[in-house]
């Protein structure tokens, strides 16, 4: 599998050498570019999973920067570096396409935790979402567009839209596994220790509205996803 690349915009010489080995010790391929000009050419000419751009930079700022790339690709993750906290900038930032945000100085470690998690969600949404709505688990049906589980010739149980989100992606993958991540990246749009909490408490839910059918169960997989089984 190739590394994910990564187009490093940085004017400072020091700190953007320091931080391509950084991220390139961490099985990163980044493209180093002193400023926003050089950024623009590199990145038309490349292909590039994510770019972070510094804000404060001659010939072109990040900002000018990231309109640039969102009017040749609106789907690419841009980071903005900056020395600059007012809130003013930071709304700037989400204006031009910015993804997230980090403040200089900053932890290396949340930098690598941010990229992570937005190549994840990223890539979670490429996922072919299955047009199927409709499911049959066991002796429920299940309509996703209407948010409706129904047991037998009972009447329908509402599910909440998180709920229905949740148990349309365990029937997609009913009797495999479900990742984890997959769940958290696509529906709550993060992957940390709260969502994840967040997540079970509705995997919780979902298997007291199946406890109805013996043959329907969900199971937690350690440290990997769940998996809805369905054994009729």
């Amino acid at each position: 599998m190739e590394n994910n690349r990564i187009l490093l915009v940085e004017d400072d010489p020091n700190f953007g050498t320091v931080l391509k080995d950084y991220l390139m010790l961490n099985d990163y391929d980044v493209t180093l570019a002193k400023d926003g000009i050089e950024g623009l050419i590199m990145f038309k000419n490349n292909d590039f999973d994510l770019c972070i751009l510094d804000v404060m930079m001659p010939r072109k700022d990040g900002f000018s920067l990231a309109k640039d790339i969102r009017a040749t690709n609106s789907e690419v993750p841009i980071i903005f570096l900056t020395a600059k906290t007012m809130k003013e900038d930071v709304l700037k930032g989400y204006q031009a396409g910015a993804d997230d945000y980090l403040n200089k100085p900053f932890d290396s470690e949340v930098l690598l935790y941010k990229i992570k998690a937005i190549l994840q969600r990223k890539e979670s949404e490429k996922v072919v979402e299955d047009d199927t709505f409709e499911f049959k688990i066991g002796k429920f049906h299940f309509n996703s567009k209407l948010r409706h589980l129904t047991y037998m010739d009972r009447e329908p149980q509402k599910l909440s839209p998180k709920e229905s989100k949740l148990l349309k992606m365990l029937a997609v993958h009913i009797n495999d596994l479900m990742p984890r991540e997959l769940a958290l990246t696509k529906i709550w749009r993060d992957d940390n220790y709260f969502t994840s909490r967040s997540m079970d408490v509705y995997i919780a839910k979902l298997r007291k509205y199946l406890k109805e059918d013996e043959n329907v169960e969900i199971l937690n997989i350690h440290g990997e996803g769940f998996r809805l089984i369905d054994k009729s």
